[in-house]
């Protein structure tokens, strides 16, 4: 099917469905989306049309979280269609000013910035993308993302709620006419220019529609920020305090693995030691309410934020499983040490095959894995399983100084940037290596630092490969706290590469083994009995066979 006919059939309800797609996406065609009118048309559905289908129903649902989540795996399979592309951009701009506004970090800079500290803040952000993002920033492109943030808040209810509550529908409309006006006929070449198109927007904005400076110019911080790829975004106080506490890996809450449902929050794990585990809380509970107030499909992507607090205060939870029933328990926030390592155990004793999961990259990962080896050795390891199913990565230098432990020589990863202070070549050191032999387990969310540690592993035939392809992100973000509100910015700064010179970004990295992880799909009428190594995991079982093959052939070669 022509691009021109898939533009023609879904045009209509992309024009009723969001702002000025064009600002979103320069040059590019609107991007379309299919209404439920022509979906009965004769002619068949291409898979980019069921995927915009799917992610419109979600939009008009205003399922901000999953809409984002629905197109980033829609561009995992179409990485270069201009119609998904301008979708996503879209649905993450209504997801982040959703986030945005229930955080109370993010509400607090509303109120207290002055109209300099927030220009301040704006210029602070343009020079460090001008200095260290990995691609030459198009300050163009740049002014016209801050835009289409600016003209998505507008209709925001949040937003109206906080700045816009005096002003009408037809006021909006007059001043987003204007606002095209005025942004089309700015020249926007370098920074200085932007800087200064953004000042005259705010001017227009306060004039046309009494809204004050600092909520326009974060607008603008956070539309650009967040549209030159799917990892650099502004953050708030509170996210930059998050960040640090992932990498540190500790924080303060209830210590659970949470997965966002229609009207629950799924537990996935619960941390052990935790309060949550101390409270009773277990994988498969289902938290339906928080401190008395129902989890709603409108307020669930809020619901997550409502377990946080201080330490020392309690939330009172309403949670249900199919086979425990419904409970009321009352849990305690408390700073909580996230292991980085988990299950060490023998898998089969009699063989000599070891495991241990690796959950994610922080500061102790090196220090847990050692001490995961030494326990490992005692008990009598010949053959080792790590498991990176589902670790999204984490700290480089962590996957550095975890490959360091099992390559003596050779590289490591590679990283490249823009600027020369981005190219490092990390390199392994022959001093406590281990010879154990490995097998690494992989699936479709094992992403960054993980990729790292799995690639190296394959490029130097360190060891074999099982699972599926892995996520596909190839680039590496530094953390920059802002001089102003205790903000912060996540800034892609370079991307990494393969012992053998392979890029990761949309192309990960490939098992020796491929398997299929079954999974049944969530239902809150049955709730799944989540993964345990050795039941019913199919990856795990083929990761034990090659173990055992080699561990026997090995045997064989030395019994001759």
């Amino acid at each position: 099917m022509s691009m021109r006919l898939l533009s023609r059939r879904l045009l209509s309800l992309l024009l009723a469905a969001s702002v000025w797609v064009a600002l979103v996406l320069p040059g590019a065609a609107q991007a379309p989306v299919l209404s439920q009118g022509e979906l009965s048309a004769p002619e068949p559905i291409s898979p980019v049309e069921r995927l915009l289908l799917e992610g419109t129903r979600l939009e008009q649902q205003r399922r901000w979280t999953d809409a984002v989540v629905h197109y980033e795996k829609a561009l995992r399979q179409f990485p270069n269609n201009i119609h998904l592309k301008a979708r996503f951009q879209i649905a993450r701009k209504h997801y982040d000013l959703n986030r945005r506004y229930h955080d109370v970090s993010f509400l607090r800079a509303l109120r207290t910035l002055s109209r300099d500290e927030a220009y301040r803040l704006l210029d602070e952000v343009l020079l460090k993308l001008q200095a260290h993002y990995v691609e030459p920033p198009h300050w163009r492109r740049l002014l016209q993302q801050g835009t289409a943030a600016l003209e998505i808040a507008l209709e925001e209810p949040l937003f109206q709620k906080y700045h816009l509550q005096h002003v009408t529908a037809q006021q909006r409309q007059q001043f987003r006419r204007q606002l095209r006006r005025l942004v089309a006929s700015l020249p926007v070449t370098r920074r200085s220019e932007l800087s200064a198109a953004v000042a005259q927007v705010a001017a227009l904005a306060a004039r046309e529609l009494q809204l004050r400076s600092v909520p326009v110019v974060l607008e603008y911080v956070c539309g650009m920020t967040g549209s030159l790829d799917h990892y650099t975004s502004y953050l708030t106080q509170s996210e930059l305090e998050d960040v640090y506490a992932q990498i540190d890996g500790n924080f303060v809450g209830l210590g659970v693995e949470l997965k966002t449902l229609e009207t629950g929050l799924l537990i996935l794990r619960v941390i052990p030691g935790s309060p949550a585990q101390q409270a009773g809380l277990q994988p498969g509970d289902l938290i339906v309410r928080i401190d008395n107030e129902p989890i709603t499909p409108q307020n669930k992507d809020d619901a997550p934020n409502r377990l946080q607090g201080p330490p020392g205060s309690s939330v009172e939870l309403m949670v249900t499983h199919q086979q425990r029933g419904m409970r009321r328990l009352r849990v305690v926030r408390r700073h909580v040490e996230v292991p980085s390592v988990e299950e060490v155990k023998m898998l089969d004793p009699q063989s000599g095959v070891a495991y241990f999961r690796l959950a994610a990259f922080q500061k102790t990962t090196a220090q847990e894995m050692d001490a995961a080896l030494w326990k490992l050795h005692r008990a009598g390891m010949r053959y080792l399983i790590i498991d990176l199913r589902g670790n999204p990565g984490g700290l480089l230098t962590a996957a550095v100084e975890a490959v360091d432990r099992f390559v003596d020589r050779g590289i490591i990863v590679s990283t490249r940037g823009r600027n020369p202070g981005e190219d490092f070549t990390y390199r392994a050191h022959s001093a406590g290596t281990w010879r154990v032999p490995l097998v690494v387990l992989i699936d479709q969310d094992s992403a960054s630092a993980s990729e790292i540690f799995a690639g190296a592993i394959r490029d130097h035939r360190r060891g074999t490969i099982v699972g599926t392809r892995s996520y596909g992100k190839g680039s590496v973000q530094g953390i920059f706290p802002l001089s102003i509100g205790g903000m912060g910015l996540r800034l892609t700064t370079a991307r990494f590469y393969s012992p053998a010179g392979r890029p990761f970004s949309l192309v990960g990295v490939e098992p020796h083994v491929k398997v299929q992880q079954t999974a049944r799909p969530v239902d809150l009428k049955e709730l799944p009995q989540l993964r345990t190594p050795g039941r019913d995991d199919p990856m795990l079982q083929a990761a034990l066979d090659v173990a055992r093959r080699h561990l026997a052939a090995g045997q064989a070669r030395r019994s001759r």
